[in-house]
């Protein structure tokens, strides 16, 4: 089969290339580079934005102007200092003036529509406090319910309500001393079957699977090969290893084979001797991008230099594939192929903490030298049910077609939300089947604008910018979930709104004076929108 995709480095041109039958689907992808002009208008506004900034340390300096900041007290002046004053230089004068678009109290669950605490400020971001008004009804397109079990009705709900009844609702001990239930080995066996592996482990924290395991996975005299894009649970567990750590471009086979070539050319620095394991570390789908990992090239990259994967499936497992089993069922993929096996309850199953999978040996190695495993509390009944209850219905063993409906469901709101955005011309990033759709923003100003605007339209909307990601690649992520309605997506993508939302943008940017002389060169809705 072909591969389609669309490259990063030329705009909207598709090419096809043969991949030896390794894709069995079309694998579609679509990223855009940052126009030349709508670049130099962003990287001008954090200009100005900086230079506003120093001048309004200085003025707090002399007292000119009120400082809110937190300071050291003046008895430690002579301490060396416990943070450096520099480093919350963004937080203070460029953060600051976007916060209220973070941190929003919410009072219900995060379903595809939520209330909202309504909060005010009267010092510019500073401090917050509630208005004692609900904002009822919110559009809900920033949490991670792709399938919409984050609810507090209906049978996962109940069976938590029952295990809170049987177990209480915590532990109080580590799995390796009295804190293993019964229903900890059931779930075990549960996600290792709806894997298809030999053996599965959990962890009551999703970071922590990531940043606690990859040190027990690979250490001194090791090399690690990590996606340049890969989240910070895992760039932490490779640093924490003490491995030796070379970065790829993302989803780059080209820059990935080169640097297994050298890797086994010239062995380890100095002493060329080969390395002990080398390890490749990739995620399922890239939380920032909305793009899919080209595992079936991995695959073959991994076995072509006896290479070992760990493939990160917090935002995939559930979320992709016929069966909801993640980017290897997408691909159509043995689950023996993949090494080390990793995913989050927090998504897909509307719970909490993680998984490791794979062969027996593993997950035997893995409960006696993991951190996470050996000292860390079990996880708690009721977030345990959630688990299992939500995990039998997407496999259909609670007797009904709900959990594959809402697989379907998914995947079709995902394709129609993305074809409704790119009719309306907006700029999004990903893969045609990943359920986080990035609406590119670029500058800076726009993110609090964006926000604050589809929030008046009772929308709730998450902004990413600096240093999430690229300076001049500040977006809006969307997250799609099962539980929207194509009612709610047309509410959202409605035309006359966009018109609308665009012409408030417009009167409410801090930095207008750029989009009147960019709107006097070539105004459109795809770019500025």
């Amino acid at each position: 089969m072909s591969l389609i995709l669309v490259s990063r480095f030329h705009v909207s041109q598709v090419h096809a290339a043969s991949h030896g039958g390794l894709y069995s689907r079309p694998f579609i992808e679509s990223f855009e580079e940052t126009p030349m002009l709508v670049a130099v208008f962003t990287y001008m506004s954090y200009g100005i934005l900086t230079i506003f900034g120093y001048l309004r340390d200085f003025l707090r300096h002399w007292k000119i102007e009120r400082c809110n900041i937190a300071r050291e007290k003046e008895e430690q002046k002579d301490f060396v200092p416990l943070y450096q004053d520099f480093e919350n230089f963004y937080n203070r004068n460029i953060y600051m003036r976007i916060r209220d678009s973070w941190n929003r109290p919410l009072c219900s669950v995060p379903g595809a529509k939520m209330d909202l605490l309504e909060q005010a400020t009267h010092d510019y971001n500073w401090t917050f406090h509630y208005t004692g008004r609900v904002m009822h009804d919110v559009i809900n397109l920033g949490s991670y319910n792709y399938l919409g079990f984050a609810d507090n009705t209906g049978p996962c709900a109940d069976s938590a309500a029952e295990a809170t009844m049987k177990y209480g609702v915590g532990v109080a001990s580590t799995r390796q001393e009295i804190g293993n239930l019964d229903r900890h080995e059931e779930m075990e066996k549960l996600v290792a079957k709806f894997l298809g592996v030999e053996s599965a482990m959990t962890f009551g924290m999703g970071f922590a699977t990531n940043s606690m395991n990859i040190p027990a996975l690979s250490g001194k005299g090791c090399l690690i090969l990590s996606d340049e894009l890969n989240h910070a649970s895992l760039v932490l567990g490779a640093r924490l290893s003490g491995s030796t750590i070379r970065v790829f471009k993302h989803n780059n086979m080209q820059s990935l084979e080169k640097l297994l070539r050298e890797a086994i050319v010239h062995g380890q620095p100095r002493t060329h001797r080969p390395w002990k394991k080398i390890l490749i570390v990739v995620e399922g789908i890239y939380s920032m991008e909305g793009s899919v990992v080209r595992l079936p090239e991995v695959i073959a990259l991994k076995k072509r230099y006896r290479a070992y994967l760990y493939l990160d499936e917090a935002h995939s497992i559930g979320a992709l594939g016929p069966r909801g089993r993640g980017v290897v069922d997408y691909f159509g993929l043995d689950p023996c192929d993949v090494d080390v096996m990793m995913g989050t309850f927090t998504k897909s199953f509307g719970a909490a903490g993680g998984y490791i999978a794979g062969k027996r040996e593993l997950i035997e190695y893995l409960r006696s030298h993991s951190h996470s495993a050996v000292y860390a509390t079990s996880m708690s009944p009721p977030v345990m049910e959630q688990i299992i209850t939500s995990m039998k219905c997407i496999m259909g063993e609670d007797g009904t077609t709900m959990g594959c409906e809402r697989v379907r469901q998914l995947a079709k709101n995902t394709v129609y939300f993305r074809k409704r955005l790119r009719e309306m011309g907006f700029i999004i990033y990903g893969n045609e089947g990943s359920p986080v759709v990035p609406m590119m923003l670029y500058m800076p100003a726009k993110i609090g604008a964006f926000a604050r605007e589809m929030l008046k339209r009772n929308i709730g909307v998450v902004g990413v910018g600096f240093p999430a990601t690229p300076i001049i690649e500040s977006r809006a992520r969307f997250c799609i979930s099962a539980a929207h309605t194509k009612d709610v997506l047309d509410t959202v993508t409605n035309p006359s709104l966009s018109v609308s939302f665009s012409r408030t943008l417009m009167r409410h940017v801090n930095l207008c004076l750029f989009y009147l002389l960019v709107s006097f060169h070539n105004f459109s809705p795809r770019m500025y929108a």
